[in-house]
């Protein structure tokens, strides 16, 4: 029993691991999203960190046009970060799993 515990215990911790190192990784994973006009475009991190934003000078002249813009473009682009993210740690979560007695049925 006690070598099943500790062999699960060093699964979550190689696990663990793996989750530092992908979270490190989607630093370096970008995520464009644009305006349909291409007038705003921003480059986030999987991590969902901004890295840039690229605002036309048509943008400039109409300050609530481009808090709209910044809004609606800043969102689609922490769904997609989020949605590569959830979808990258959740991989890593699900392998690293131990084969737990009576929890095969969870879902992951």
């Amino acid at each position: 029993m006690f070598g099943d515990l500790m062999g699960m215990m060093g699964k979550l911790q190689e696990t663990q691991q793996k989750i530092e190192e992908t979270k490190k990784r989607l630093d370096s994973v970008l995520v464009d999203e644009q305006s349909n006009d291409g007038l705003l475009k921003v480059t986030l991190t999987a991590n969902r960190a901004v890295k840039s934003i690229s605002i036309d000078d048509s943008l400039l002249e109409d300050k609530e046009q481009l808090e709209d813009y910044l809004i609606l473009i800043l969102n689609k682009a922490i769904a997609k970060a989020t949605a590569v993210n959830d979808a990258e740690l959740g991989a890593v979560a699900k392998e690293g799993m131990p084969n737990i007695p009576g929890m095969g049925n969870l879902g992951f």
